[in-house]
């Protein structure tokens, strides 16, 4: 595939993604399975649609003073596509970066359309972009600069302090590397490892799970071993499972399971050996983790579609061993690989939301033995959705408590970060290098 081709393909799901009618993890996903992208077009395809995503208000900033009028969606993107190039990266140089954008307005609206784009970039290559200096407020200045809604930032600063916020706010602008997940009932991470290596990928042993692989370089994707021995799965999402604490044999719910990651992290712990009990709101996403399962060669899952706020009607009091909760949340940690979530979020959806995390709580609670261990995730991290959660919850249940050797039991890398609290752990994004995810274990006194 040529680079014109692939920047054609990057603005072509910058404009999906911008006009709300696609996700942009999914879309790069889709054009990288194709058979006609190598490894080479496979990275400038990400680069450019992460990039110009993850900036997209930083490049409106950049771009105000040049485009006084209405344009064209596309029009807008192919010019943020093309300030992104010239600004943070240097391998192509600017006049490549400017051919390339006005023939692709050529091929899509015409010449005086292509006129237009030549215009407003040699503008920008001439004059440069505007400095951040001329923002006055420091929280509007670094929601501009590091392109985060304003309200989000001051509700990091909020939370967290400025310093956090910011150090949020730079990583959420950076990649991170694939992590993947070895299924151990087959194969040990050391054999993963072993072979990986001698298939020329670079790789390095997770910190926080003894199954996790990160993947330094390869596309792990076209391994003929990834479909039946490997799960892609972020560190952070590895240690809900290893915090579950189960043995085999036991019975266990996890209510929120799709697409499946954890669901068969937790098989595999128990080694196959036992019965979970899966649900997700929508039969499709029930079919997926039941898919996984058979792809994995795990056979102690069944999964059906149901709103887990139904399951006291299911099932008896006391019933289950172990309960993962992996509640629906705004997402608000995993911006760096899914960007478009910064911009379609709202503090009312996080408030919202965290009706909807209290109430499936209150409702799986009932169903964990006394004596039994029930772990609260989100992939977020707003107070709102996760400390706020627990307190509430432990305020209203004195049978509760959180489990005593939570803290002991993390990874050590863990046990010193300054998101571990009385109430779980949060960890942020640039803790280490990993999605900001929330996690606590309950306990259910006797």
């Amino acid at each position: 595939m040529a680079q014109k081709t692939v920047r054609e393909a990057a603005l072509n799901i910058l404009v999906r993604v911008g006009q709300g009618g696609g996700y942009s993890h999914l879309l790069i996903q889709q054009e990288i399975s194709k058979d006609d992208l190598n490894q080479k077009d496979v990275s400038l395809l990400t680069e450019l649609v992460y990039g110009t995503l993850q900036r997209r208000d930083t490049l409106a900033f950049f771009l105000k003073p040049f485009v006084r009028k209405r344009v064209k969606p596309w029009v807008r993107w192919l010019l943020y596509l093309a300030i992104y190039q010239m600004h943070y990266l240097e391998r192509v140089p600017d006049h490549a970066i400017i051919y390339e954008a006005v023939e692709l307005a050529k091929k899509k609206g015409g010449k005086s359309l292509s006129s237009f784009v030549n215009g407003v970039l040699r503008n920008v290559q001439r004059k440069g972009v505007p400095s951040f200096d001329s923002i006055e407020d420091p929280v509007k200045r670094l929601a501009v600069e590091m392109s985060h809604p304003e309200w989000l930032v001051k509700r990091f600063v909020r939370w967290y302090g400025f310093d956090i916020a910011r150090s949020m706010c730079l990583k959420n602008l950076h990649e991170k590397d694939v992590s993947v997940r070895v299924q151990s009932t087959k194969m040990s991470r050391e054999d993963a490892i072993k072979r990986l290596e001698q298939d020329g990928f670079e790789v390095e042993r997770s910190l926080l799970s003894s199954q996790g692989i990160i993947m330094k370089s390869g596309n792990i994707f076209r391994h003929p071993l990834f479909k039946e021995y490997f799960t892609v799965q972020d560190e952070s999402s590895m240690l809900v499972g290893e915090m579950m604490d189960v043995e085999p044999g036991m019975f266990v719910l996890d209510a929120c399971s799709a697409p499946g990651g954890k669901t068969t992290h937790i098989a595999e712990k128990m080694k196959d050996n036992g019965e979970i009990h899966a649900y997700d709101l929508h039969a499709k996403k029930a079919k997926l983790v039941e898919e996984k399962a058979k792809d994995l060669g795990l056979s102690i899952i069944t999964a059906k579609p149901a709103d887990s706020r139904t399951l006291p009607d299911i099932y008896e009091k006391e019933t289950f061993d172990r309960i993962l909760l992996d509640a629906p949340c705004s997402g608000l940690g995993v911006l760096r690989g899914k960007p478009d979530i910064k911009y379609q979020k709202s503090a009312e959806d996080v408030t919202n939301l965290s009706g909807i995390q209290t109430d499936l709580l209150e409702a799986v609670a009932p169903l964990l033995k006394t004596g039994g261990k029930l772990v609260y995730s989100t992939c977020t991290v707003d107070r709102e959705e996760n400390e706020h959660v627990i307190q509430q919850f432990l305020k209203n249940h004195p049978e509760y408590e959180i489990d005593p050797s939570f803290r002991e039991s993390l990874p050590v890398v863990c046990r010193e970060l300054s998101g571990l609290s009385q109430w779980g752990l949060q960890l942020f994004p640039h803790d280490l290098d990993t999605d900001g995810f929330f996690l606590t274990r309950l306990i259910k006194k006797s």
